[in-house]
Order: C-alpha cells, then structure tokens, then sequence
C-alpha cells in the first residue's frame, strides 16, 4: 500500500511507543511491541479507520487539532510535534496561540498519579488529557463540554454541587482567566470564537466580561455527587506548568475518612463504570 513521509512517520512513532508507557495493558498476542491502531485511535480521540488512512496515505490533509491530538497521543517532544504539523503540510502553533503541547515529562507526572483524579487543561480551559480515575469521577466530557468554561455557563449537568456564591465566584474566575489568555495568545482563532459564542449564548458571560470581572483560581474543597459511589468531599488544587500555561487540575481526600475510602472504591470501579 502507498504511504506518504507523514503516514511513515506516524507508523514509525505508532509502532516505538509501547502500551505500558501509556497507561495501557500489554496483555495477549501482540505481533509488535507498539501500539495498535485501535489503541492510539483510543488515546487520541481519532477514528481507528482515520489512522489507517492517513498512515497508507490515502488520506493527506489532518487538521491541525488531528495533528495536534495524534502528537500528545504519541507523546512527541515540542520538536517531534513541530516535525509532524510540517510532514502535514501545517504550521506549527505559533507564540501567539494557546499551548496545547504536553510534554512527555507531564505525562510521565500523571502516570505516578492512577489513584488521584487528574486532568490537563490548557490556558482557555479546554480539557487535553484526563486519567481514567478523573473520568471516572467526572463523567466523560465530549465536543464543546470539553472547554471547562462553557460547561459551567452553557451546561447545567455536573456532578459538583454549587453555591450560588460558589458558582458565582468560579464562574468570575473563569471570565478574568479567558481574558487574561486572550490579551497573552492574541492570534489564536479558537479562542476568539469561544469567546463570541459564549458571549452570544450566555448574557451572564457577556454580563461579566463588559464589566471586567476579576478573579483568581484558588483551592477549594468540592463535593462531588457520584452516581455509584455516592457523594465525595475532596481538595481541588490547580497547579501550573512553567513555560507552557498549562493547568493541572488535582483531586485529592483527606486520609483515613470516608471520602479517602470512596475515591480508593472508585480507582477500582472506576474502569469498570467507563466500560459498563
């Protein structure tokens, strides 16, 4: 089957990342060490069918969030993933666009972390990476429930129980953050059109960002209601990542109570529940 220097490329990297190193099992007969197609369309959101074609070359032009998202899926240095958006016929995101790199380093960080919630987001709070416990504490976010911000304004279904001052608060943090983002990545198109459209479909959001709202992330204890493992109080933490305005969000429990005893239940649960 022809290929082209990207899908080479893609098979090359596919098949030098084995399962373990990204959190999946290596169980049964495998004919490479690698991962297989199914697995990397697992980790990046991307159709098994799509990897194939792009890899035999009968499909040649990804969009840059494919591109993007096969890169953090394959854990690819800043280099290996500026090499991929040219084998694609893309510019790499430039300086004046959000960063949704994820360096290997951060990965490894939450593969020591399988039985704390964690996810990745970037500077406009689009969720990059979350690890199955956080999912499974969670829920499973698709398309625009991604971005943390429009969920809190667009999307009335969460499981973390809110005050109104509580939700008012997170709701002015997040507005004073998006806007902080958008004076420091000026030229990225996604984040002007989240900006729009939540200004469009929320008079809240609008409310509050024609007043210049201001606000700061801090840590907060939330209760998360759990459908299986019943309510959950546990520490928030956000911790950023130098040089790339990433966001880390943490989870973690008080030991020895009873929450410590419900998220322990839900790291066991937790792949069960996904898969159920």
């Amino acid at each position: 089957m022809a290929t082209t220097e990207l899908g080479a490329a893609l098979r090359h990297w596919r098949d030098h990342v084995s399962p373990q190193v990204v959190g999946l099992s290596a169980g049964g007969r495998r004919r490479a060490a690698g991962l297989r197609r199914e697995e990397l369309s697992q980790l990046a959101g991307i159709s098994a069918d799509y990897i194939t074609r792009l890899e035999q070359g009968r499909a040649t032009k990804p969009s840059p969030q494919i591109v993007a998202s096969l890169a953090r899926a394959l854990r690819l240095t800043q280099d290996e993933r500026d090499h991929l958006f040219h084998l694609a016929g893309l510019a790499p995101p430039g300086p004046g666009t959000v960063p949704q790199h994820i360096t290997p380093g951060v990965h490894r960080m939450l593969d020591r972390l399988t039985g704390t919630p964690v996810a990745v987001f970037d500077a406009a709070w689009n969720q990059l990476l979350a690890n199955p416990l956080y999912t499974a504490l969670m829920g499973e976010w698709h398309g625009d429930d991604l971005n943390a911000v429009w969920r809190n304004f667009l999307n009335p279904h969460s499981r973390v129980r809110k005050t109104p001052e509580s939700k008012g608060a997170l709701q002015a943090a997040q507005v004073a953050d998006l806007r902080r983002t958008a004076g420091r990545y000026p030229d990225d198109p996604n984040l002007h059109s989240l900006i729009a459209e939540l200004r469009r479909r929320s008079a809240h959001f609008d409310s509050l960002w024609e007043s210049g709202a201001v606000g700061e992330h801090e840590a907060v204890r939330k209760t998360v209601d759990h459908p299986q493992v019943g309510a959950l109080t546990l520490d928030c933490d956000v911790l950023s990542v130098a040089g790339s305005d990433l966001r880390i969000m943490v989870y973690t429990a008080q030991p020895d109570t009873e929450d410590a005893n419900r998220l322990a239940l839900l790291s066991v649960l937790g792949t069960q529940l996904l898969t159920g």
